[in-house]
Order: structure tokens, then sequence, then C-alpha cells
């Protein structure tokens, strides 16, 4: 049984109070007319909006599902799934059992290719439901949907003419998608690893439990040894990699890898190589940023003087890394995280999906199942 971590006790708040923010986060985000991001579509279905581009995507889907599971709402769940199976799955070709990563709200595809991030989350939020719900009917049959999942990313290409496996064979690191020789740092998800080496395919469960030591000192490889700064994307041996004509290396997708650093110690123990990490990151951005301004940097902490898209996304992301860190501003992260409220308008969508997950977190309510 784990002792899941609550530092908003620490700070002095009370579990009703952590347990009433968790309610009404969820609620703005799933229910409210003005704020939501979650919308029905017809009577069995349901997507998660990305605000910002106005598509429904395959990281968002499955975070959907993440939130619904560790919320307890099946009938969410089941509709975010159907969703997903229905409009993002692929059903033959290169891609089979993959899932598009970006369709309408409507359900046109606006990319056939997968992004592995999606992915590990709905294998995840599948073995998460499958125990606390129970498998059920196809396509509710959950335990084997996320098997099935992770055995094409392992498999594809002996499964699928043409096909690319979305983590390297040789050296276990996730790609950023199938057909690329380098990663993106902030889908690292060693925690994810470790259960699906007890859930997965028998056959596939030593990968996993490779995949978890190698992703976790893939991690520590790509930050920088004194901000702490992940890049967006890296090669294997950790080096940045400039793409889609971004000249910033910590940006959105970055951000995310502080809260995974979190939640690896919250399930399975400090790696102290990873508190070094998160130290320096909390250390830097408190001597250098004011809480909510924040620019884009290159990897030593250089501003290159654009606005960061998502700065309650770095509040989040960075406050839910306390659950690994050791240094002296660690619980000041955590009550600037209490302070901040969930972000308004149209790019609302990463930053209050990682807020949700921080929350959770933070206050020893994302839990295994």
């Amino acid at each position: 049984m784990i002792d899941y971590p609550d530092l908003f006790a620490e700070i002095g708040i009370s579990k009703s109070d952590v347990k009433k923010r968790l309610t009404d986060t969820f609620n703005t985000m799933f229910f409210d007319p003005h704020e939501r991001i979650y919308f029905d579509l017809g009577d069995h279905m349901g997507y998660m909006l990305d605000t910002g581009n106005n598509d429904a995507r395959s990281e968002g889907m499955s975070y959907g599902m993440m939130m619904a599971v560790q919320m307890d709402r099946q009938d969410l769940f089941n509709r975010l799934w159907l969703f997903s199976k229905t409009f993002m799955h692929h059903k033959e070709g290169k891609y089979e059992g993959y899932f598009a990563w970006s369709v309408r709200p409507d359900g046109v595809r606006n990319a056939q290719g997968p992004a592995p991030d999606g992915e590990e989350y709905f294998a995840m939020a599948l073995f998460f439901a499958s125990a606390r719900w129970g498998d059920g009917a196809e396509p509710f049959d959950y335990s084997v949907q996320a098997r099935d999942i992770l055995s094409h990313c392992l498999h594809q290409a002996e499964l699928v003419e043409g096909g690319n496996p979305m983590w390297d064979p040789q050296n276990h690191l996730i790609k950023f998608v199938p057909e690329t020789p380098f990663s993106d740092p902030s889908y690292h998800l060693p925690h994810f690893y470790e259960i699906f080496a007890l859930r997965a395919d028998e056959s596939d469960r030593s990968f996993w439990k490779q995949a978890a030591q190698a992703s976790r000192e893939y991690i520590a490889l790509s930050c920088h040894p004194i901000t702490g700064m992940a890049s967006e994307y890296a090669q294997y041996d950790g080096t940045p990699i400039e793409l889609h004509g971004k000249k910033q290396q910590f940006y959105s997708d970055a951000y995310r890898v502080a809260m995974n650093i979190g939640l690896d110690a919250a399930w399975f123990g400090i790696t102290p190589e990873l508190t070094a990490v998160v130290n320096n990151l909390q250390t830097w951005l408190m001597n250098n940023t004011s809480p909510g301004e924040y620019d884009s940097y290159m990897l030593d902490g250089t501003p290159i003087g654009e606005p960061a898209m998502h700065p309650t996304a770095i509040i989040v992301t960075t406050a839910a890394a306390s659950l690994a860190s050791d240094n002296a501003y660690r619980m000041t992260w955590v009550e600037h995280f209490w302070e901040t409220p969930l972000r308004k308008g149209d790019r609302r969508y990463y930053d209050n999906c990682l807020y949700l997950f921080s929350l959770m977190m933070l206050g020893g309510e994302y839990k295994i199942y």
C-alpha cells in the first residue's frame, strides 16, 4: 500500500479544502459553460478540446481519461474512450493500432500520425479503469485494450508492414514519433513503465522494467546541470534538438518533465539524480523569475524575448516537483500553487490539464489502481 504524500497538509491546508479544490477544478474543466474543455458528442461520446488550436488531441483525450478514472467517473471515461476508438484509432495501414494525434471536434482527422505520449496515457488510464471498474464488453474491455496498445508500441515493425515501434528496441527510450530516432524528454514516464512491467503482455514485461530505468537516466541526462531545464526535443544522448522552427528549448512540452519527476517520486520513491534536477529547476526559477512572469528560455536560462505561452503550467508543474525535491524553496512552490487559480481564455486547455494533475499529486489524490 502506497502512502501518497500530501504536501498541502504541510502548509496547513486541510484535506477537506484540498478535495473541494479538486472537485471544483474538475467540475470547471468538465462542466462549466464558459471554462470547460470537455464536450459531449452525441449520446455516447465526448472529447477534450484544445482551446488554443480548436482540435481534440490524443494527448488531451488520454489526459481526460486519466482524470475521469481518478475521479471515479466511468461515464465520462467511456465517452472519451469511445470517441478515441471511433475517430482516432487506426484500423489498418502502417499506423494500425495507433491513434491519430489530432482530429476536429467532429472527429475528422487533421493528421494521421500518432504521438506516443497519447498511447502511453491511454494504456495507463485503461489499466486503472480495469482495476477500478472491471472489464466490460469490447471496446470497454479495458485491460485487453491497454495490452493491445502496448504491444503495438513495441512490436509495430513485426505486426504491420511498414510500421515503426514507439520505443527504440535497443535503448528502451520512447521516440518523439515512431519514425524519428530522437525523443521528447517530457514523454518519459518511468512510473508508468513500472506498472506496465506488471500488467503488459508477460513477454514484454522485462522491456518495460528496463524502460523505466532507461528513462530515469535519460531525464537526468537531458536536463541542464545548473538550471534543471529540459528541452522540448532531444537526441538519445540528451542533446537538444531544434524542431518546428522553435529557437527556444525550455518551452511548453518541457514543463511536464518536473511534474513527471514528482509523480515518479510519489509512486516509486526518490531517484537522487532526478532530485538534483528539480532542485536546480526550483532554485533557478525562484532566483531569476517572478511567479507567472516567464519568458521562453534556452537550457542555460537565457531568455529569448518571447513570453511563455503557458505560464500557469510552469508554476503548477514546478510545484509538483516538490514531491521529489529537498531544497529551501520546496514548500514555497507548493504555496505558489495553492495561490494560483485555473487559467482562463483560449490557452487554458494545456495549463489546466497540468493544473489538475499537479493538484492531485500534491494533495495525495493521484493514485495507482
